[in-house]
């Protein structure tokens, strides 16, 4: 079963995290000093904020985690016929996570992470550098994960 992502820069990760802890109802799963994730199965989500020097706060993007590598292979399919560039980052190291995922991002350059997770991290890790993917590459300063 897929879930959705959204993660957020966010400029104060103490006062984020109480103001999204009472919208959820529920504590981070995962917290670090620059990072809280929730995962969330009413609505199925996983949500995270973070802080970091480059971000701009507001929405960072958006993302499909799925389950298993099927799961993955049929997302990947739907990146294909999206018509937009597709940057096919494998396996990496993000949001103190290990990962397998592929970038694109829609007509208005919002990123959209495909991934699967593979297991946790000590570090919150590196990302691409997502102007590879906007339809025009100054219109985006979105970049996740350092």
């Amino acid at each position: 079963m897929k879930r959705l992502h959204v993660h957020v820069a966010v400029s104060d990760l103490d006062a984020s995290t109480r103001f999204y802890s009472a919208l959820f109802a529920a504590e981070p799963t995962v917290m670090k000093a620059d990072y809280a994730k929730w995962m969330l199965e009413d609505p199925r989500v996983n949500f995270a904020i973070s802080t970091h020097d480059d971000a701009t706060p507001g929405l960072s993007h958006l993302g499909i985690q799925v389950e298993n590598a099927d799961e993955l292979a049929e997302v990947y399919g739907r990146l294909q016929k999206a018509d937009r560039p597709v940057l096919d980052e494998g396996a990496t190291t993000c949001c103190y996570a290990k990962s397998t995922k592929s970038w694109i991002a829609d007509p208005q350059n919002i990123a959209w992470e495909t991934f699967l997770t593979t297991g946790d991290a000590i570090d919150y890790g590196t990302g691409p550098e997502l102007s590879r993917i906007a339809a025009d590459p100054a219109a985006t300063g979105q970049r996740c994960c350092g």
